[in-house]
């Protein structure tokens, strides 16, 4: 089993799981940390859930320092792994992320949780706020009045003023509103170049065992 194995279930599951609501989002290869790092799937909804994923074929050597880097941006995750890193992989994460199992049955890829997901109790407003692109940073100092003198500033310095004034509730709905607003924009440009947007396909021979949050 490979990461390509485990990503279209993977995808074709959190479809599945979120299409009573029309406002979540899922995005692959979502970049953080201005492109220093990427989780494998995201999903925006009600909070930001990242999922990442490491196959049997994968090593651990890069988790710790993955982890760090999505700790400090991701309300939620969840590891999903091969059964041969279900042990080592457990001791590299922090106790509140998720940890799903992947695993082949009777041809079926089977995804089993061993544990929910929590909520993250460490997060970075800073990290979070770089989420932003600088424009919608400045504009969501403008809303809160704090934009003076902060146009000519790089957007390191808007970011490190936003996480400084903002309430880290409304920054972080204000984040996953502009992530949500991007992917409806890409899916309306593809729709307008007549490039259309693909439907999920078949779950049939992909497995759930127990839920995702």
């Amino acid at each position: 089993m490979n990461d390509a194995d485990m990503r279209r279930p993977l995808r074709q599951v959190l479809d599945c799981e979120q299409a009573a609501d029309p406002e979540t989002r899922i995005v692959e290869e979502m970049c953080i940390h201005s492109g220093a790092a990427r989780i494998d799937v995201a999903v925006i909804n009600g909070v930001l859930h990242g999922y990442e994923l490491k196959s049997d074929r994968d090593t651990l050597d890069r988790l710790p320092e993955q982890a760090e880097s999505y700790c400090a941006v991701f309300d939620q995750l969840t590891l999903v792994v091969g059964e041969r890193h279900v042990r080592n992989a457990a001791e590299l994460v922090p106790d509140w992320w998720g940890i799903t199992v992947a695993r082949y049955w009777r041809g079926n890829l089977l995804f089993r949780d061993l544990k929910r997901s929590q909520m993250n109790p460490s997060l970075d407003p800073v990290s979070i706020a770089e989420l932003l692109w600088r424009d919608e940073a400045l504009k969501f100092l403008s809303d809160l009045d704090s934009a003076e003198g902060m146009r000519s500033k790089p957007k390191s310095r808007v970011c490190e003023k936003l996480a400084e004034v903002a309430n880290l509730s409304a920054l972080r709905d204000r984040v996953r509103h502009c992530l949500k607003a991007r992917l409806n924009q890409q899916s309306a440009l593809k729709l307008q170049s007549g490039g259309g947007l693909a439907l999920p396909e078949s779950t049939s021979s992909v497995n759930h065992m127990g839920g995702w949050s």
